[in-house]
C-alpha cells in the first residue's frame, strides 16, 4: 500500500454493479478495460475507453480509489493522491 494516500480507510467490501461497464451495457456501447470503485463497487469503464465511465463516476460521486477488475491485473489507484495503492 502506498504512504502517499490518505484514503485507503475509505475502503469497503464491495460486490460489483455490474459484470461489465454499468453505464455502457446499458446503452449498448463497447469498453476496454474495466475499474471497481471500491467504495460503492460500480464498475465503470478505464480512460482508454471512449466514455471513461470510472472517471465520471468519480468526478459525481468523490468515491476516491479503483482497481483494475481485468484479468491478471492486480492494482488499486486514487484519483484524489494520483498514486496506485
Amino acid at each position: 500500500m502506498s504512504p502517499n494516500c490518505t484514503h485507503l480507510n475509505q475502503i469497503q467490501e464491495v460486490i460489483s454493479s455490474a459484470n461489465g461497464c454499468e453505464e455502457c451495457l446499458k446503452t449498448g456501447d463497447r469498453w476496454v478495460h474495466l475499474r471497481e470503485c471500491l467504495i460503492c463497487g460500480f464498475v465503470g469503464c478505464c480512460d482508454s475507453s471512449k466514455n471513461k465511465h470510472a472517471t465520471k463516476h468519480f468526478n459525481t460521486t468523490n468515491h476516491p480509489i479503483v482497481k483494475s477488475i481485468e484479468p491478471g491485473e492486480d492494482w488499486r489507484w486514487c484519483y484524489i493522491d494520483r498514486t496506485f495503492v
